[in-house]
C-alpha cells in the first residue's frame, strides 16, 4: 500500500514534540527564519538510522551555512532517542513521537517490510520545509547512505523560499 505523502507546495503540518532533553520542539518556531529538513527514521541505534543520523552530524555545518535546520523524528521513547544522540554525539535534534501522531500526519506511519514481513510502523522519509512553512520537496525511498547527499544537492540545485 502506497503512502499518502503531503506534496510539494502543502502547508506542512506543523507541530510540537519533545527532543532528546525533554524540551518542546514547535514546527512553527522556524518559519520565516530557516528552512527546514523533516526527516522520519524506523528505529534509533539501528544501522540505517546510525548511518543516516552520523552523515547529518558530521555534515552539520554545511546545512548551517545554507540556514537549514535538521530535525529528526521517529517513534522512539524520549530515553532512547537520548541515548542514541550522547552514543553517536548528535549535534541535531531528535524528536520523539511515541504516539506516532505526526507521523500519520505526514503520512509516513503505514505498512512496511521488516525482514519479509509486512508491519505497521515508520517509513524512511524526508521532508525539506521552506522558510514559508510549505513543502519544498519530498525524498519518499530515502538511502541511509546518501541522504545528506541528496539534501545538500536539492539546495544547490533549487533555492527554497528564502
Amino acid at each position: 500500500m502506497a503512502l499518502k505523502l503531503p506534496k510539494i507546495g502543502d502547508k506542512a503540518p506543523t507541530f510540537r514534540l519533545k527532543n532528546q532533553d525533554g524540551k518542546e520542539v514547535d514546527l512553527s518556531k522556524f518559519r520565516e527564519k530557516n528552512n527546514v529538513v523533516l526527516y522520519f527514521y524506523p528505529k534509533a541505534m539501528t544501522p540505517g538510522c546510525t548511518t543516516q543520523a552520523c552523515s547529518v552530524r558530521d555534515y552539520k555545518k554545511e546545512f548551517e551555512k545554507l540556514g537549514i535546520v535538521v530535525l529528526g523524528v521517529s517513534a522512539d521513547s524520549q530515553k532512547l532517542i537520548k541515548k542514541f544522540q550522547e552514543t553517536y554525539e548528535l549535534n541535531f535534534d531528535l524528536l520523539s513521537d511515541e504516539g506516532h501522531k505526526v507521523a500519520e500526519e505526514y503520512g509516513v506511519w503505514g505498512e512496511k517490510s521488516v525482514m519479509g514481513r509486512l508491519v505497521q510502523g515508520l517509513n524512511r522519509v524526508t521532508f525539506i520545509i521552506a522558510k514559508d512553512g510549505t513543502i519544498a520537496h519530498v525524498i519518499p525511498k530515502v538511502n541511509a547512505q546518501t541522504h545528506h547527499e541528496d539534501v545538500l544537492k536539492f539546495f544547490a540545485q533549487s533555492k527554497p523560499s528564502s
